[in-house]
């Protein structure tokens, strides 16, 4: 595959990821919206739903927040990086952006001026540089090049939290501490229902890498037990979709539990990705 083929199949993965729901989640809009009670919970569910498919049909954002993308990418013992693959990605992602369009979120100036906003906006979409890559490697695909983008939006970002928890030798303590975290946090953001993004690892580092491979490998259709349990409990509170109340406070968890150290603690990162996310797209390259 040339270079120009590469960055034609990232900007369309990025554009995909932004204006369209997974098949999986969109049944699952359709699943809640026929077993929801409430009727203001319903209307909103509905909405959300038909907005999705108008933003699929138009390659349109799903929501104003266009997020800042996240990559992943997977890779199997016979492939490589590159810096070729490197510079493919970068022009992709800011191609895609443009296409989409990314709302523009990148801010001018140095290091000061950058934490204070003092110089404002880039006004060019394309300047929203990505964050931090992660890789994955796949011992079961030795030909595996595969790149994962995520839309990562800043309302889920500002009620995220990563952080220990004291296990005290029992699953239940853990688990109990994601729920009572994620109880808040979708109650305070507003953009629900959410779909909750676990991470379980020995550092934050890990925590938060595997709450994005959380992203990536869940499915609305696939629940282990300790993922309903938290959806169960979470779906008590009767926060409901946009808070307008009801059943459907959250979709589903997707949970990662990652290597553990023997220590009293466990690093958690939970993420109450919004009613969009996770937004999200791959291409093989």
């Amino acid at each position: 595959m040339t270079k120009n083929e590469m960055v034609e199949r990232i900007k369309d993965t990025l554009v995909r990821a932004g204006s369209t729901f997974s098949e999986d989640k969109f049944c699952s809009y359709e699943q809640h919206i026929s077993s929801e009670t409430n009727e203001l919970g319903t209307w909103m569910l509905e909405t959300i739903r038909d907005n999705a498919v108008v933003a699929k049909k138009n390659r349109s954002p799903l929501c104003d927040d266009t997020g800042i993308p996240h990559v992943v990418l997977e890779i199997g013992r016979n492939r490589a990086i590159t810096g070729e693959l490197m510079e493919a990605i970068y022009e992709g992602i800011a191609a895609g952006l443009n296409e989409l369009p990314g709302r523009p979120m990148a801010i001018l100036g140095d290091e000061r001026q950058r934490i204070d906003q003092s110089l404002g906006l880039n006004p060019d979409s394309a300047a929203l540089l990505p964050g931090p890559f992660s890789v994955r490697y796949r011992t079961d695909e030795p030909e595996m090049l595969r790149l994962h983008i995520l839309m990562q939006g800043g309302g889920p970002e500002i009620r995220a939290k990563t952080y220990r928890v004291f296990h005290r030798h029992n699953m239940d303590v853990v688990m109990n501490e994601i729920i009572s975290w994620a109880k808040e946090s979708v109650a305070q953001l507003g953009c629900s229902p959410c779909t909750l993004a676990v991470g379980i690892g020995r550092s934050h580092y890990e925590a938060s890498s595997l709450m994005l491979q959380a992203m990536i490998d869940g499915n609305y259709n696939v629940q282990s037990e300790y993922e309903k349990k938290i959806t169960d409990a979470v779906n008590e509170s009767n926060v409901g979709p946009l808070g307008l109340g009801g059943k459907t406070s959250v979709l589903a968890t997707f949970m990662k539990i990652g290597e553990q150290r023997a220590s009293g603690v466990r690093i958690v990162c939970m993420w109450p990705c919004c009613c969009f996310e996770p937004r999200k797209a791959y291409t093989d390259l």
